[in-house]
This record gives structure tokens, sequence and C-alpha cells, in this order.
């Protein structure tokens, strides 16, 4: 058998212990897969003394864990401390400088800084790798650079953060509002005690910028994706979403667009969505995270699973070890950083859609008369409408509508020929429907 894997571990998180437990019970089945041990050599954590529930006698501790990137006896630097800059960006840097394959779970550095950690991979002649950065256990990434690499992928969509789909989906089933089931996912731990990242989609828009630059060829571009999270979402859209036959869930959604100019163009939005209760996102439900390909020869490619936790995430860590081991290098976006595509951002006011609308209006006369007007003078062309009485408010009232199939710059219009209206108060919800 080849000469070992070596390998310095930084983050000695819930992940990181769990990729240790993984490589102890699982070490021979990995070594035969892998063709040679992966053996870790060293780590590094805030706190040298916390129990974590694992043995780290055996390694070699390194206070400054940017000193593992230029150890001469490691071969591999895993960085499952987090954050987008700061001490996980300076490891990465680092290692792939000294000529070290680099492994990460960071999500966030890989959405911010991918494109010049791949460039600086591809120079070295080495491997970056992320597959734990999205979707958790559920091998998509994987999925997409070698299952799907014959296809071009005209569509990329899905639930891409655990934490609100574990709200939404017991919003659906207890009939509860947000603020209550927040407060019960984190007594539990599938939320952060700040969970803002999460329930505001950013968390869900890194991993679609991922993604989408992977599917589609284009340079990691998280600043334009268009992201709307769940904080809004009320139990009355829960209950007027069943009703209509659909479920509410955040949707992260990416496609590209080549005009008549020629000029590429990017969408990608992060939207709590109404999704018909015949599409397969519909039945996905607690913690979990699934990811809709959509290839011009394979169709309609689901993956699902696990999107989160110590195993799921420590299992997609191991296997970028495994495919290192095996020399596996690959380029970190299926292909070279230079030939990614700069895409500007698409419009999606040229996109066609049904959508789910929301008022929080006064109750007076007049209020549903205004809106529609505004409905009918930006040519928007409503299907159906329910009005709710909320007397428990104050009078305040929740007016639901659903367009039928139209422009989404026609949705805009009348939105806009509504704002500063003093029948409004609050801001509108807007919800596409997805079938």
């Amino acid at each position: 058998m080849a000469e070992e894997l070596r390998v310095a571990l930084a983050g000695l998180g819930t992940v990181g212990s769990g990729v240790i437990r993984l490589i102890e019970t699982n070490r021979e089945l990995i070594a035969a897969r892998a063709g040679r041990p992966i053996r870790i050599l060293a780590v590094s954590a805030r706190d040298r003394i916390k129990d974590r529930g694992v043995d780290i006698s055996g390694f070699a501790w390194e206070d400054d864990m940017t000193a593992m990137a230029a150890r001469e006896d490691v071969d591999v630097v895993v960085e499952l401390v987090g954050g987008s800059d700061g001490p996980a960006l300076a490891l990465a840097r680092g290692a792939l400088k000294a000529g070290k394959n680099v492994v990460t779970a960071n999500k966030a550095m890989i959405a911010h800084h991918g494109l010049e950690l791949a460039e600086a991979a591809e120079r070295a002649g080495v491997a970056l790798k992320f597959e734990a950065a999205v979707a958790g256990g559920v091998p998509v990434i994987k999925g997409l650079r070698e299952g799907a690499a014959a296809n071009r992928i005209e569509r990329i969509y899905g639930i891409l953060n655990g934490t609100c789909n574990y709200i939404l989906s017991t919003m659906e089933d207890t009939g509860r509002d947000f603020a209550d089931i927040l407060r019960e996912a984190q007594e539990l731990g599938f939320a952060e005690t700040d969970p803002t990242f999460d329930i505001e989609g950013v968390d869900a828009a890194h991993k679609l910028s991922i993604l989408a630059a992977i599917a589609f060829g284009t340079k990691v571009d998280f600043d334009a994706v268009d992201t709307t999270g769940i904080s809004r979402v009320r139990a009355a859209d829960i209950e007027q979403a069943a009703v209509l036959g659909y479920v509410i869930r955040l949707i992260g959604m990416a496609d590209t667009v080549h005009g008549p100019d020629g000029i590429c163009r990017l969408f990608q939005r992060v939207q709590p969505c109404l999704v018909h209760r015949d599409h397969p996102l519909a039945s996905v439900d607690g913690p979990t995270n699934a990811v809709v390909a959509e290839g011009n020869f394979s169709g309609r490619l689901l993956f699902q699973g696990a999107g989160a936790g110590d195993g799921p995430t420590a299992s997609s860590v191991v296997a970028d070890l495994i495919d290192i081991a095996r020399g596996d290098i690959g380029k970190p976006f299926s292909i070279p950083a230079a030939s990614l595509e700069a895409c500007a951002p698409a419009d999606p006011g040229g996109r066609t859609s049904r959508a789910y609308l929301r008022f929080t209006v006064t109750d007076r006369p007049g209020v549903l008369a205004e809106i529609a007007a505004a409905m009918r003078d930006a040519g928007v062309s409503i299907e159906s409408l329910i009005q709710k009485g909320r007397p428990e408010e104050g009078g305040e009232v929740l007016v639901a509508m659903v367009t039928h199939e139209g422009p989404e710059s026609a949705v805009r219009a009348a939105l806009g020929l509504l704002e500063g209206s003093d029948s409004l108060t609050a801001s509108p919800l807007v919800m596409h429907l997805i079938s």
C-alpha cells in the first residue's frame, strides 16, 4: 500500500470532532477505498483542554493554526474554522502557497474568495475541495462535477438551509408562528443563537453561488444573489398555501441566459416559494437539504440528504480526503479558473411566473380596491384573492392573492404603485410558485 496521506486539521468543533471519529472508526475501510491510509498528524483550535468527546492526545498541537501550513510532514490542510475572512482565509492562502492540498467546509470563504483560492490551487498543482460546504453530507458537488459532467445544466435549484426548512415544515405541521418555532429550533440545536445568516437566506445564498459556478462554468458571484429570508412568513401564509395545494420552502434557484447581444447573464435568487405538493421538493421536511439539477440529457436529478451535523458533514470532508489520496486533484470549479465566465446579473423582470402576494393593510373601505387598481394598471392578472381579518391585532387585515402567469416586471410595477400607501402597514411579501 502507498504511503499514508498526512492531514492537519484546524477547527475541533462539531464537524472537526466528527472527522476524527469517522477516520478512527472506519480507518481500514477508508484506507482500502483510498488506496492508502489517511492519518491526522496535527490539530489546532482555540481551546486545547476542552472535552470534545474524542482523543486528541496522539496529534501534534499547533497554537497558531497558520503554522500548520508550513509543516513539511503534512500533505493536506483541513479548514473547519469558518468565517469568510480572518484565520480561515489566512490558513487556506498559506496552505496553498506552501503547496498543500486544502479541504474545507467553509461555504462563506468559498463564496467570497473561491476564485482567488482556485487560481492559487491550480498554480500550485494541488487540490482545493469543498464538498462539505454545500448540503452537508449530500454529494451534490461531486454529482455535478462528475456524474453530470457530460450535461449542460440548464437550471439548478433546491432547499439549501436545514434550519429554514425545519422552521417552515414545523410551522406547516403545527400551525404555530415563526418566532415560536425559531425558539424551538434554537433549543434543539437546529438554529444558532444568532440565526441571522440562516433565516435571512445568507447561508443559502453562499451555497447557491457555489453551485451556480460549478453548474454553469461561471465565476462565483455571491454579491449578485437576490436574497430574501423567511422571517416574514406567517402561519397564515402557510395556511393559505395549503389551501392552494402548496407548501412554503426557502428555495435557492439559478440559471443563465445568453441574450441576442451574446452577453451571459446569471440569475441567482434565494426566496421563500410556494412549492406544489406534487413536486419532489414539497416532501422534503425537517433539517434536510435537497438540490435539483436539470441537465439537457440527464433530465431532472435530485440530490437529497442531511444538510448539516457532525456525521454527514464529516462524511463529505473525508470523501474529499479519499479523492486526494487517490490522486484526484481536479479543478475546484470543474473547469480551469481562468475559463470561468464572468456573467452580468440577470434582470428578473423578464422572467414569467405565478406569484403569491400578501399585503398587511388597515381594515377600512377602499383598501382592496386600491390594491386591485394597482394590479390592473400594472397589467397583473389576479387568479384568486383571499382577505382575512385579524381582530386580535387591532383590525389588521391580511390580503393574499395569486397571480396568473406573467412577467415579474409587472408585479414589481404594481408594488411600486402601492409604495408609500397609507393603506399598507408593512411591506408586501412576494413568493413565486414552483410547480
